[in-house]
């Protein structure tokens, strides 16, 4: 028997590990198209390594971005070593260098000397989400794309500055370094896209977090929670209440449940139980068994 739960446990740590590698790569590559289809380009130059990158390459054409953030990460690991040690690095390292490598594999596979399309405003758009999703994806796991999060942890460990204004100072720079070098056209729309990355990637985050806690006022819990625990297989809380205007006894049942779940509760309710009060309420922090780990 307990052979049997070694067995299960280690191969739900094996898929775990396994999902946790797909997403990070999907993340990174995500943000690399993003770097090479549109930053590039287009000058786009929101910040980061990317966008110094992007600097660089403008500043010395016979180098491609994806060279000069070989070298910026290169640079930066070395430097995560030297300040935090190998064991602080973590995935952070793996990073860096897939980022650099996907962006190098995407320019040699397709190159883009010019834009997709005229319309800056649309090339600015992709150029923001692609990175954004493809951060989110990475952050929601628990890891970074590398890059200047490797500056923040030793700047974290080394001193007290204000880390993220620190890091806002340094992409506003790269910013006006776009504005003097590419003109102030293409540094107001790295401004924007510096600017619209934040709230992407937060709502890119909050988006895939997204459950729904319902909480449902019943006289009859018994059929509630039998729907949620064999036909929704979740779990609920039950808590025991009283009616301020009838008097009456009645429970409480809260669970969480994903939107589509909540949609089954929902109309369970209305066949079965359409005196039951219920309301849905969005969260995007849901901690626990069954959900995010602490």
């Amino acid at each position: 028997m307990l052979d049997l739960v070694k067995d299960a446990f280690k191969k739900e740590k094996l898929i775990a590990n396994l999902t946790f590698f797909l997403l990070l790569n999907v993340g990174l590559i995500l943000t690399a198209l993003g770097i090479v289809w549109f930053k590039t380009p287009n000058h786009f130059a929101f910040g980061g390594t990317s966008g110094l990158s992007v600097l660089l390459a403008a500043m010395f054409p016979q180098f491609n971005v994806g060279f000069f953030m070989w070298v910026l990460n290169l640079v930066l690991v070395v430097l995560g070593f030297l300040f935090l040690g190998i064991s602080c690095m973590g995935w952070t390292v793996f990073s860096s260098i897939a980022l650099s490598f996907y962006v190098s594999i995407c320019e040699a596979i397709w190159p883009m000397p010019a834009p997709f399309t005229d319309d800056t405003l649309l090339e600015l758009i992709f150029a923001v989400l692609l990175p954004a999703i493809g951060s989110a994806i990475v952050f929601n796991i628990g890891a970074s794309t590398g890059g200047t999060d490797i500056v923040a942890m030793i700047l974290t460990r080394h001193s007290s500055l204000n880390i993220g204004s620190a890091l806002m100072a340094s992409d506003v720079l790269i910013v006006c370094g776009a504005a003097l070098i590419f003109g102030v056209s293409s540094g107001l729309y790295s401004f924007l896209g510096l600017i619209g990355k934040s709230f992407v990637v937060d709502g890119v985050i909050e988006s895939i977090n997204q459950r729904k806690v319902c909480t449902v006022v019943t006289a009859n819990p018994e059929d509630v929670t039998d729907f949620i625990l064999d036909t929704l297989h979740r779990s609920a809380t039950i808590e025991e209440a009283q009616g301020a205007y009838t008097g009456k006894e009645l429970t409480v049942v809260m669970t969480v449940l994903t939107r589509r779940e909540a949609t089954q509760l929902r109309n369970f309710l209305r066949l079965n139980d359409n005196h039951a009060f219920i309301t849905i309420v969005n969260s995007s922090e849901i901690i626990g068994k069954g959900f995010r780990a602490a």
